[in-house]
């Protein structure tokens, strides 16, 4: 059995959450590596919509270890919220099922503050962030001025950085943004309340994964976001603040490379992005609207609006390239039924040049124009569907051009919202 990474390819939002569902039938841990509440997963379960923006979605299932890395910034607030109404929902979750890393960074009061402030004041350039405070979050971890789950713990501890870290973001906040200070013995109080409530589920998550490793139980990684939001290899700066690639699920849950042996992509059958940033294949007209409404494109975490366009396989090849997929997941191809006629997008034609990859460089992105495929569409409802050969000829022709433009073979077809509308065609724990 093989250690699967999963990941999105395009810019988030590609439906990962009930593909982690599904192959959580074949995996004993399953683990959220990177990224914050800014991510949100959501799940349709005999007829009930579940919506995850921390514990992986695999938490549905008895008899599976859910696990939260070290990689992961995490709002307690939030957390305990999605163990509560689990627990309401007849889904209880105990620290047998749910281990999270003591190691993890937590998000605190200034870093939502200094989140909204600075998307604020920069008015018409904002990132558009969620303003969940994960960007500074990081900021802090990386400048060795975070607060982690086990300093929750530690009242004498948790306290000291507390005062020490605030002294700076308050003076940020005040003298810089013109907002109101924070007080920090309601922050404390609040904070270690949580740490209360949390320390039965803090554990050592590299050393679970290294154990389950040795016994031969499958694990299957769960990552947040797209590719193209990573901060590294992303549209920068209308990035996350997280590396989202395959490569971060081993500092984010610390598991040596050799122990995964397969990535596996999530690419929706068109392409949604939400907040700024350049979107070559952006359809703006009345059939964007129409995926828009079919597909339910709003945020499970904002309930903005997501931007609809064209499925970009310049986009997934540079995802393929940047994570080494073994093979793609297509999500959502129902809703493009009814859509008369379907464009894909094989290459960028920018100035005198043709692209095959997304350039670094913003202006360039922005000025490249889509060469397309066109292909017929199809009116046929495939939400039934659980064959390949059972679907349309167009909506097979569709997939088959994906298929060949990617260069990888696909794994899985979404055909619908509910936990079992899929076509499976490869099993990416066995197949090898």
């Amino acid at each position: 059995m093989a250690n699967v990474v999963i990941v999105g390819t395009q810019w988030g939002d590609e439906g990962k959450g009930k593909v982690v569902d599904l192959l959580t039938d074949r995996a004993d841990c399953v683990v959220r590596f990177q990224g914050g509440n800014n991510a949100g997963h959501t799940l349709v379960v005999q007829g009930q919509k579940y919506i995850f923006h921390l514990i992986p979605s695999g938490i549905l299932h008895p008899g599976k270890v859910c696990m939260i890395g070290n990689g992961v910034v995490i709002d307690p607030a939030v957390l305990i919220h999605e163990i509560d109404k689990l627990n309401e929902a007849g889904n209880p979750v105990t620290p047998e099922k749910l281990v999270v890393s003591r190691y993890a960074h937590v998000i605190m009061p200034y870093h939502r503050a200094m989140d909204a402030a600075r998307e604020n004041r920069k008015g018409k350039t904002r990132i558009g962030t969620t303003g969940r405070g994960i960007g500074p979050c990081y900021e802090d971890k990386v400048s060795r001025n975070g607060i982690r789950i086990h300093d929750l713990f530690d009242p004498a501890v948790f306290r000291s950085k507390l005062d020490q870290v605030l002294e700076e973001k308050n003076f940020l906040l005040e003298h810089y943004f013109k907002e109101a200070p924070l007080e920090a013995g309601a922050i404390a109080d609040e904070y270690l309340a949580y740490g209360e409530r949390l320390a039965p589920f803090a554990g050592n998550v590299s050393e679970r994964l290294q154990e389950a490793d040795r016994q031969g139980k499958s694990l299957l990684f769960e990552g947040a976001q797209g590719t193209h939001l990573d901060i590294d290899h992303g549209t920068y700066p209308y990035v996350t603040s997280s590396n989202t690639v395959a490569g971060n699920a081993c500092c984010g849950a610390g598991i040596g490379p050799v122990r995964i042996q397969k990535v596996i992509g999530i690419a929706k059958a068109y392409t949604t992005r939400v907040g700024g940033g350049p979107f070559p294949s952006e359809i703006l007209d009345e059939t964007g609207e129409y995926i828009r409404s079919v597909g339910g494109e709003f945020g499970a975490t904002t309930g903005r609006p997501r931007r609809c366009g064209w499925l970009d396989t310049v986009v997934v090849k540079t995802s393929i390239r940047l994570n080494g997929l073994a093979g793609l997941v297509i999500t959502k191809l129902d809703v493009l039924t009814g859509v008369p006629r379907l464009k894909i997008a094989t290459g960028y034609q920018c100035g005198s040049m043709k692209l095959d990859s997304v350039p670094p460089e913003l202006d360039a992105l922005e000025a490249c124009r889509p060469n397309y495929e066109e292909l017929p569409g199809w009116e046929e409802n495939i939400t039934k569907v659980r064959n390949f050969s059972d679907l349309p000829e167009n909506a097979k022709r569709y997939l088959l051009t994906i298929e060949e433009l990617a260069g990888i073979p696909l794994y899985i077809i979404s055909v619908g919202p509910g936990r079992d509308e899929n076509i499976v065609l490869r099993n990416p724990f066995e197949d090898r």
